[in-house]
């Protein structure tokens, strides 16, 4: 009879402590603030030279970009004074921040009408082009005046022969004060990437 009121007892507990453990996550998730969410635009290049004839019959595929680990996450990065690198507190990208950048590549390229084709890994292209992109920089750097700061290397890669066509370096840096908004300073790094989208969009098409 003890045992069985034990049991009893045990059972009308365990449930209790389970509800207990849920409310106290739920209230925990509660008191985190929620990050403000940011993503980049996708611009094409106001003047683009090229053989219009010639890229209209061009596939490119654009793979995810490279990044050292840093980077590659959806962690905005503030650079402080040294070498000490933190995040912007309370915010994130969308996605990856390789996975970002890679997406508006694309449409970036697409917006201009040259191409045949533009697209991700797995989507069946014909693939004539490779475009690599490694990410170096792209950053707030608080340093100083404080400045966004965005850094892609490319190099266009003949998928036919493996051998690179082309490869170039692009940067922009954008004046802001690193003491604004999260908002200001990603406007201030949306602006930089912009910056080097379109002039790496033109070059591509000149390029091919």
């Amino acid at each position: 009879m003890f045992f069985a009121a034990r049991e009893k007892a045990g059972a009308l507990i365990r449930p209790l402590v389970a509800l207990g453990l849920l409310a106290a996550g739920l209230s925990g998730c509660a008191l985190r603030p929620p990050s403000d969410t940011f993503d980049l635009t996708a611009k094409a290049a106001t003047e683009v030279t090229s053989n219009r004839a010639r890229t209209a019959r061009l596939q490119l595929l654009v793979p995810t970009p490279s990044a050292i680990q840093v980077l590659d996450n959806r962690g905005i990065v503030v650079r402080l004074s040294g070498s000490e690198l933190r995040y912007l507190a309370n915010a994130q990208w969308s996605d990856l921040l390789p996975a970002v950048v890679q997406a508006r590549l694309v449409a970036g390229l697409e917006n201009t009408g040259l191409f045949g084709g533009v697209g991700m890994p797995g989507q069946g292209l014909a693939i004539d082009y490779q475009v690599v992109v490694e990410i170096r920089e792209f950053a707030i750097d608080a340093a100083g005046p404080g400045t966004a700061d965005v850094e892609l290397s490319v190099k266009l890669l003949d998928d036919r022969t493996g051998v690179v066509r082309a490869q170039r370096l692009f940067e922009s840096s954008v004046g802001v004060n690193s003491s604004a908004s999260s908002g200001v300073l990603v406007a201030a790094l949306d602006k930089a990437f912009a910056d080097v989208q379109a002039e790496m969009v033109s070059w591509i098409a000149a390029t091919l």
